[in-house]
């Protein structure tokens, strides 16, 4: 069961609760879980492992420790991510289980940057991991999968329900660890009350359709009843992947009762 976590910080004298709840889990199919999350204020992402049969599992679990010490140093932002990444790259290579199968991981997340005048969400992303967005009532997808399959719908050869299905609906063509890094994509997202974000390995949307995200978001208000519902959902729909996903989502504090941690100014 996934516990909802919570955080007070303060954008434009305005006092907001952020609160957000993660799962991971291994699925039916698979012998091992390869899949890593770091839901951490400020920073909040899902890497999903690939490579041999310990591989995935060194790539993400690198990946998330090195985030996880950018998290600690107070130095989430580009650089320090980038750098964190970079590091983590190294890790993966000197790592004397890593196989020369492609080991490597997906990354994604967003990170809240309070530097400048406003605080504004930044989503990042490598590979086929995503980040939804949840905002009046329209889920849409934040983030641009790295995958042959986007590039072919991209290119106008394929359409969204041909690549449902499609042989290479697998291969990414951009990860952590599998070669040289190349930095995340990054999208800047408004800070408003009331978003709400889902951030998910494939193992979800393989599962579940964007509208069946979009539902268990209206049936759950609360982040750790939501992820609960859609690991359960995905799991009763065949859980052939590894299952990890994070709900993070804003209120005007004024409006909850939640208890909550330290304030950010």
């Amino acid at each position: 069961m996934a516990e909802t976590k919570t955080q007070r910080v303060t954008v434009a004298q305005r006092p907001l609760l952020l609160s957000w709840a993660g799962v991971t889990d291994q699925g039916r199919r698979r012998e091992t879980n390869q899949d890593a999350f770091l839901a951490d204020y400020p920073l909040f992402i899902v890497a999903d492992g690939m490579g041999g049969h310990a591989g995935g599992e060194i790539a993400s679990r690198s990946t998330v420790s090195r985030l996880q010490a950018l998290v600690a140093a107070g130095e989430v932002g580009r650089p320090g991510i980038e750098n964190a990444l970079e590091l983590a790259v190294g890790d993966i290579a000197d790592h004397p289980d890593t196989t020369d199968e492609g080991t490597g991981t997906t990354l994604t997340g967003v990170f809240l940057d309070s530097e400048g005048d406003e605080a504004h969400w930044v989503a990042l992303n490598i590979g086929d991991s995503r980040v939804y967005l949840l905002r009046d009532d329209r889920l849409v997808q934040v983030t641009t999968d790295h995958s042959v399959v986007q590039e072919l719908i991209a290119a106008g050869k394929l359409s969204p329900e041909e690549a449902e299905g499609h042989p290479y609906s697998n291969v990414i063509t951009r990860a952590v660890g599998a070669s040289e890094l190349t930095a995340p994509d990054y999208v800047s997202i408004d800070l408003r009350p009331g978003d709400r974000f889902v951030i998910c390995s494939d193992g979800l949307t393989k599962e579940l359709t964007d509208y069946g995200i979009q539902h268990f978001l209206r049936e759950h208000l609360d982040p750790a009843a939501a992820v609960d519902a859609m690991l359960s959902a995905a799991l009763e729909n065949g859980g052939r992947d590894n299952v990890t996903l994070i709900v993070l989502q804003v209120a005007d504090e004024a409006d909850s009762s939640s208890p909550s941690e330290d304030t950010a100014e």
